[in-house]
């Protein structure tokens, strides 16, 4: 199933009724990334898991903001403005003093993915943090270590309720790399906590390898998955996609990408399209348990051409599109 399949036109929705109400809201961490190709720096861009997938949903036109915080020092100003340019809410964020902005190395490899190491301290909540109003069916996403660490539960815990309360779509990408597999352990409760509270679970093959040592989304879901959170997402890079639910499990082919640049951001992507897409479609909670399996198609396929587009770029996002009134965006599609 390729973007031919995926995407034979892209029109305006006419079931938008709601769209313009409901907003995304990402909670994470923010850390520039300086990406590396044959041991020498290309790029230096904002990044963070939950930071990358927003400002593509800024460059999408879709109503965001972002929870999260950085250092009062130049690599922090520069990310506040880089979020106001891209259409990213900063009522939120918080440019701390005394505190400096964490680094992150990345190193391509042949297959244009990355290696990291990261500079950068512990993460923690400040007491004078505000909290962004949730209103029904928007869509929290969150995820990492960021969501899972003791300095953030409490942050991650109220936010949570938040949502449960306002009846929001919370998006849960586990992206737990194996440098933290040394606290696998102490943090698998917290994990299983935010599968429990969460209405779409996403991982790659990679996260669950580390985490439940099974690459098989057949079972992750059946074993792991599914007493906790009813959709799971699986994804494995250039593979297959597997969309499991409780009327079914479906696999879709990876569209296929070419002329590849870095794929670092592209899973970030892929969350931020399936987020946009859920509001261009207008389903909400209720909706979900409901979706058949080329409704599942059509979201897969719009956050696999966020995924792709960010493949060929040395940046973490969806690339800036020029907007026209009335028109919807390059990757906006309807049946």
């Amino acid at each position: 199933m390729f973007f031919s399949t995926f995407f034979p036109n892209f029109v305006l929705c006419k079931h938008q009724t709601m769209e313009h109400s409901r907003k995304v809201i990402g909670v994470g961490e923010s850390i520039l990334d300086i990406l590396f190709r044959d041991g020498q720096p290309v790029a230096a861009v904002p990044g963070g898991s939950s930071f990358n997938s927003i400002i593509s949903v800024g460059r999408a036109g879709v109503p965001c903001t972002f929870v999260g915080y950085t250092g009062e020092d130049s690599v922090g100003r520069q990310t506040v403005d880089f979020m106001k340019e891209n259409g990213v809410g900063t009522e939120h964020f918080q440019l701390r003093k005394g505190e400096k902005s964490a680094i992150s190395l990345a190193f391509l490899g042949e297959n244009k993915d990355a290696s990291y190491l990261f500079y950068k301290e512990p993460p923690h909540v400040s007491a004078s943090w505000t909290l962004p109003e949730m209103k029904r069916g928007d869509v929290m996403l969150f995820g990492s270590y960021y969501a899972a660490c003791t300095g953030m539960r409490p942050l991650i815990m109220q936010m949570l309720e938040k949502a449960a309360e306002s009846n929001a779509i919370v998006y849960y990408d586990l992206n737990f790399r194996k440098n933290h597999s040394d606290e696998l352990e102490s943090l698998r409760p917290v994990i299983l906590q935010n599968f429990r509270q969460s209405s779409i679970v996403r991982g790659s093959a990679d996260d669950f390898e580390v985490l439940f040592a099974s690459r098989d989304a057949r079972v992750i879901y059946n074993r792991y998955i599914s007493q906790y959170c009813p959709f799971f997402i699986c994804t494995a890079g250039a593979k297959a996609i597997f969309v499991c639910t409780p009327g079914g499990i479906y696999e879709f082919e990876a569209p296929p990408i070419e002329d590849v640049v870095s794929t670092v951001g592209a899973g970030d992507s892929f969350n931020a399209g399936f987020a946009c897409a859920m509001i261009w479609e207008n389903i909400m909670p209720e909706n979900l348990q409901n979706l058949r399996q080329e409704d599942w198609q059509r979201l897969v396929a719009t956050a696999c051409r966020f995924a792709g587009d960010t493949c060929r770029s040395t940046e973490n996002y969806i690339k800036r599109y020029e907007k026209h009134p009335n028109d919807p965006h390059p990757f906006r599609s309807c049946p």
